[in-house]
């Protein structure tokens, strides 16, 4: 017997519930953690943003659909659409960025040097 599908409302919910505790746990993981874990959510095709880039481009084909019989505005569609096509063009110059986080997080740790801060994150001393 077929298990019946979930409640969408129901499941949005909890999607948001369950990214608002990723969000929490990411921000006390140790680095190593969260770097594996930042580079799984940007994964374009199985990661989060991946998968949410796929649901708003389904929602602005039923956003088109339902404004071409009059039901919905154009605007709505098309703001849909202008939203898919951003999150895809920010998810390629991501996928970069993929790369570099999946390597930090399996590189051998070295003590030998300790890292230099990026000149966008040093901070004046007072």
């Amino acid at each position: 017997m077929p298990h019946p599908a979930p409640n969408p409302d129901r499941l949005a919910d909890e999607i948001a519930r369950q990214l608002g505790r990723l969000s929490d746990h990411l921000a006390i993981l140790p680095a190593g953690e969260a770097t594996r874990v930042i580079a799984r959510v940007l994964d374009s095709e199985d990661g989060v943003l991946g998968r949410f880039t796929h649901l708003v481009a389904t929602g602005s084909i039923f956003a088109k659909t339902q404004a071409e019989r009059g039901s919905l505005p154009a605007e709505v569609w098309l703001a849909l659409g202008r939203a898919a096509n951003e999150l895809h063009d920010i998810g390629l110059d991501l996928d970069e960025h993929t790369d570099t986080l999946q390597r930090l997080h399996t590189r051998p740790a070295v003590t030998a040097k300790p890292p230099t801060a990026a000149p966008l994150v040093v901070r004046r001393r007072r």
